[in-house]
């Protein structure tokens, strides 16, 4: 299990896709404990903000040198988040 803090980012201005950068030392331990792939190298997690879970994928990103994930339309409503916050996140790799 991972815990950390990062901001969440809007993809595009005129786009609707929110994301996380994970931190560059959680990503590296994640590289390492990830099994097999999905597709565009992706890693399963299952993760927990504020009183929301649920179960998601991180991304490897060039720009980033990081993973990134996506945090959907339903959980930044339930959290009353929106891009510039900063949100503690928990996250597990599922295999």
């Amino acid at each position: 299990m991972f815990e950390f803090d990062a901001d969440l980012w809007l993809w595009r201005e005129d786009g609707s896709w929110h994301f996380l950068t994970v931190p560059a030392a959680v990503s590296d331990e994640i590289e390492d404990l990830a099994g097999p792939r999905g597709g565009f190298g992706s890693v399963k997690v299952e993760v927990t903000v504020g009183g929301t879970s649920w179960r998601t994928s991180l991304f490897p990103s060039k720009e980033q040198r990081s993973f990134v994930m996506p945090v959907k339309r339903s959980v930044r409503v339930a959290e009353a988040c929106e891009a510039g916050d900063r949100l503690r996140v928990r996250l597990s790799v599922q295999s």
